[in-house]
């Protein structure tokens, strides 16, 4: 069985084959020797493979800590993974000791807080070119001056503003300033980990479509983390449903938002507060996530969910193909749901 999914058959640029990272969050050995106590790890990401094409946005939703930006963070090299591949372009970069060498400019993140992100003693003018001199992609100062003003214009910010500091600016011209520094190395390819969670509502709006703008104008494709389902319709051509570091459901944002087959999907669009008035009735999400070092048997889920049987205790359910989506459940398998 082939696990990843994909909507066609486009180039592909990132393929995550079984992609794995648990941190090990044992006691000091002299206390674990005292106890007898074994090693304990967190899963934080537990076998993830999907595969996004050229000029897609797929985007990972779910609840807090249920590993959406640990993917993020080992895309971009951050977090050495404890197993599977990760593929950029056809090239392996999962070693994050090479990814420099074999992603080089290719692959560039927009961090989630634009207050941190941020160097305050630096000029905007050297937050910017900071990527192009460390990948000596543009060799003089002239060339460099040249594509800061061209990227700060193209983020919608004015050349005069290179010699301000990022202190000067508001939440959401600080991110525009992320993204002209993301775009300054020319990347095929963009991880954005929550990138708006920290701006207003109305700051949200206008950087999702200045990011929609590039990414047409430029050709991007973009790994999008969120927690937010708004956020979430507004910019994905793919959604992917993240439970306790698997994936439980892929499928486009079409048919996510239409009729998602997943019970933990269909739970987090009914948290969706309805303003309309048209829903009778909105369930709550029922239980709470289980504890990641010891998580239940079985599909994690089976805790929290209406269509749980005995088989869903014992046996992992696998990601399978169905009806144009992919999902990991042993209740859409048998035809209960």
């Amino acid at each position: 069985m082939n696990s990843h999914f994909r909507l066609d058959a486009d180039t592909t640029v990132l393929k995550l084959d079984q992609l794995a990272v648990h941190f090990d969050v044992s006691q000091f050995f002299i206390s674990r020797l005292i106890k007898r106590a074994p090693k304990r790890y967190v899963r934080a990401v537990d076998g993830v493979s999907l595969t996004i094409s050229q000029g897609q946005t797929l985007s990972l939703v779910g609840e807090s800590g249920c590993g959406k930006s640990t993917v993020a963070r080992s895309v971009a090299g951050l977090i050495r993974p404890t197993g599977g591949k990760i593929f950029l372009h056809g090239r392996d970069i999962s070693d994050r000791n090479t990814i420099r060498e074999r992603s080089g400019p290719r692959l560039q993140m927009i961090f989630q807080d634009p207050y941190s992100s941020l160097d305050p003693r630096w000029r905007v003018f050297d937050i910017v070119a900071e990527p192009m001199r460390s990948e000596k992609r543009v060799r003089t100062r002239c060339e460099i001056s040249e594509r800061v003003d061209t990227l700060l214009t193209k983020v919608g910010l004015s050349p005069k503003d290179r010699d301000r500091y990022p202190d000067e600016f508001s939440g959401g011209q600080r991110q525009r300033i992320s993204i002209a520094r993301a775009l300054s190395t020319n990347p095929t390819f963009l991880i954005c980990d929550e990138p708006t969670s920290a701006l207003d509502v109305s700051v949200q709006a206008q950087i999702l479509n200045l990011m929609r703008e590039l990414q047409s104008d430029l050709a991007l494709t973009i790994l999008f983390i969120s927690h937010d389902l708004a956020v979430i319709d507004h910019v994905s051509d793919i959604v992917g449903v993240m439970y306790l570091g698997r994936l439980c459901e892929i499928a486009s944002r079409r048919s996510f938002f239409a009729s998602p087959l997943h019970p933990y999907s269909k739970m987090l669009l009914d948290s969706v507060p309805d303003v309309s008035g048209k829903r009778e009735t909105r369930p709550l999400m029922g239980g709470e996530v289980p504890d990641p070092i010891d998580p239940p048997s079985g599909c994690a889920f089976h805790p929290r969910c209406p269509l749980a049987r005995d088989r869903c205790v014992r046996e992992m359910p696998k990601l399978v193909k169905h009806e144009g989506s992919a999902v990991a459940c042993h209740a859409i398998e048998e035809g209960r749901a």
